[in-house]
């Protein structure tokens, strides 16, 4: 590394900074030359950030063959996160989440994973035609929302299949729940696989203290971390971790299949400051977070019905450990799915929440919340319950249901298909996708029967208000099933 008290460096920044005192004649793009061409948008983002927003050239290096000044703030990186590599990622963390599965699958490989994943890993198996071993996991019978992968399952998955490339685990989910991503990295490796992490909610686990393990240092090889979520950059910008034993020039050549060749330099740059901050600032941020979200909780749960959790629901196994930053409250006893809930904050008390889904609504904290903040979502749920508080009969609870998965997704995805009314797919194979967003785990992913389960889920989850997208269909009235 070029600098001596490296963690106090912003590279990327500092160039930018050096090259906006150069007064350059820009003959390049981006067409808007500094925003001069655009003053309606130079007006809405202000002059310094347009001037940030600039083309790869020497000074400032290259993503997609990095030499100079972003090697050395993805050499910072890897070094604040503990891994052996750090990829700057400008297409957001579905980028890093399938240049993991593309590192690690080809067409026909099988690949173990938990089913509540990310619509984007479903969308790399489609990419590279890998064929998906899921360990369907248990639902919280109070809760209806998935847990972790239960070690003893992925056992048994990886003994039945000897030949899988790799294991993939969310560490942790959406709501927090984490799996014992410690045993799963031994099962794989006494296997000659691969352990690779979705870690798009984890971010603060490689710097708070008494939180979860983060997946690098409990032994997974290849981590995607969603920087812009718990870790304060702009949005659309992550990084992609690797260990030891990944081979991070051929990473390199996997990211860049996908990766744009035109990198934001606003997105790297705030990766840069956002990882300095983190690393000399990062424990003390983290505990704060955890702190507002204990507090939010205790408030929460005096109101009475909600059901703000916590490690409580820790068992061991399925529950390994759970994240106490996540605010994840469950709704049922007031008579409300959790989007109702969601719906209410955003339109009668101007809160914006992350999601809702059936059962449950994610508040998600950070270092950016204050204090009066959570108590106005406190008081704005006191006063929900007391004006819509009704019986909670006819509820549907599960956030989940185990699909019976038919064909590969890349199979599927490219068949023939017909579009047909919800109501009369089932029995069907489905050619698409149909999910919440977010979360943006899929109800349906392409290749999975239909059951009356599953319409009955749909048609629920449309009548509540959830934000249904994945279909052709803008409605999600039809969806093409395999002709």
């Amino acid at each position: 590394m070029s600098y001596k008290n490296t963690q106090t460096h912003a590279p990327i920044m500092e160039a930018l900074e050096n090259f906006r005192t150069m007064r350059v004649v820009p003959f390049d793009v981006p067409g808007h030359k500094r925003g001069r061409g655009n003053p309606e948008l130079t007006a809405l983002l202000g002059e310094r950030c347009m001037s940030y927003d600039v083309n790869s050239m020497k000074p400032l290096d290259n993503l997609c063959h990095p030499v100079s000044v972003i090697k050395e703030a993805e050499e910072l990186a890897a070094d604040a996160f503990g891994a052996s590599r750090a990829f700057f990622m400008t297409n957001g963390t579905t980028s890093a989440v399938q240049a993991m599965i593309l590192f690690a699958c080809g067409r026909g490989d099988k690949i173990i994973l938990p089913r509540n994943v990310h619509r984007s890993v479903i969308n790399a198996l489609i990419l590279c035609g890998a064929i998906p071993v899921y360990v369907n996991p248990h639902t919280h019978e109070r809760l209806g929302i998935a847990l972790g992968m239960s070690v003893p399952e992925v056992e048994a998955a990886v003994k039945a299949n000897p030949d899988a490339k790799a294991i993939f685990v969310n560490n942790p989910t959406y709501y927090g729940i984490c799996s014992d991503i410690t045993s799963i990295a031994k099962i794989a490796h006494d296997h000659g696989m691969l352990l690779i992490a979705d870690e798009a909610h984890g971010t603060h686990f490689y710097f708070g203290e008494g939180l979860p393990p983060a997946a690098i240092k409990a032994g997974a090889d290849i981590a995607a971390v969603s920087m812009h979520k718990s870790g304060g950059s702009l949005t659309q910008s992550s990084f992609l971790l690797t260990g030891k034993n990944v081979n991070a020039n051929r990473m390199r050549q996997i990211i860049n299949l996908t990766q744009t060749t035109s990198g934001s330099y606003l997105l790297m740059a705030s990766l840069d400051v956002s990882r300095k901050n983190l690393a000399l600032r990062g424990k003390e941020i983290y505990a704060k977070v955890a702190e507002n979200a204990d507090y939010a909780r205790h408030e929460i749960n005096r109101i009475g019905d909600y059901y703000a959790y916590s490690d409580e629901i820790v068992n061991g196994d399925t529950v390994f450990a759970f994240d106490k930053t996540k605010l994840s409250v469950n709704t049922l006893e007031i008579g409300l799915a959790g989007v109702e809930v969601y719906d209410i904050l955003r339109d009668e008390y101007d809160i914006q929440t992350e999601f809702g889904d059936l059962a449950n609504f994610l508040a998600y904290l950070s270092a950016g919340d204050r204090l009066r903040d959570i108590e106005r979502l406190v008081s704005a749920l006191a006063e929900i319950r007391r004006i819509y508080k009704r019986s909670k009969l006819g509820m549907l609870r599960q956030e989940y249901i185990s699909p019976r998965v038919v064909l590969p997704p890349q199979e599927a995805f490219y068949s023939n298909s017909v579009s047909l009314p919800v109501r009369e797919t089932a029995g069907k194979i489905c050619s698409e996708f149909v999910m919440c967003y977010p979360p943006g785990i899929p109800i349906l992913a392409p290749g999975e029967e239909i059951t009356p389960d599953i319409i009955e889920y749909i048609i629920y989850s449309k009548e509540k208000g959830a934000t249904l997208t994945g279909t052709e269909d803008p409605e999600v009235s039809r969806i093409n099933v395999i002709d």
